[in-house]
């Protein structure tokens, strides 16, 4: 069965825009999608990235990545608000995703309710209380979850992720929500030059 890795944080814009994609793009191509939160902060410490690159960004650049995600959610029909708290803190939603499949629940349907708590309702989703409406918060604080978080991301740092979204099909590895085209064509059975 063909597969796409999707990496992914709630903390990114661009991670939520491609979430809201990458099932249909998978499903033309007749693909399945493994979803795989990793801790995006621990990912820009590994690789010498700021925490919080929008901050370094001069006036000019910031100004025009506030209106590219505007055309990106209204190019796909989506909506799209910024939150009031920026950056949110995302481990406890990223262990919560990796907890609900890990007692065999769906991580895709909480990772959009996520994404949409966050970058849609605007909501704290690092407040219990909101993640509690989805899950059970005991797990999260398992050794296993943990683990996983750890492990998804050290997969990701280990493929050669610079950001969130990616998307890795074969050995093949895109950064972006504007590559799906891309990511569909590389399922399709497009073998891109390395």
């Amino acid at each position: 069965m063909k597969e796409v890795v999707f990496y992914y944080d709630f903390s990114s814009p661009y991670a939520y825009l491609g979430a809201t994609q990458i099932e249909r793009v998978a499903q033309e191509q007749g693909a399945t999608v493994r979803w795989r939160p990793i801790l995006v902060g621990a990912l820009f410490n590994a690789i010498g990235t700021p925490n919080v690159p929008l901050d370094d960004f001069p006036a000019a650049k910031r100004s025009y990545m506030l209106r590219d995600l505007m055309h990106w959610a209204a190019h796909w029909r989506v909506q799209l608000r910024w939150p009031s708290r920026f950056p949110m803190r995302t481990v406890a939603p990223l262990r919560l995703a990796l907890a609900v499949e890990a007692a065999g629940g769906d991580i895709a349907a909480v990772s959009h309710a996520l994404f949409r708590a966050y970058w849609v309702d605007d909501r704290d989703i690092a407040d219990p209380s909101v993640l509690r409406e989805l899950g059970d918060l005991a797990l999260i604080e398992s050794p296993a979850v943990k683990d996983a978080l750890r492990r998804n991301t050290d997969e990701a740092i280990a493929a050669g992720v610079c950001g969130v979204p990616s998307f890795k099909v074969r050995e093949h590895l895109y950064w972006g929500q504007d590559r799906l085209e891309l990511v569909s064509r590389t399922l399709g059975g497009w073998d891109p030059p390395a």
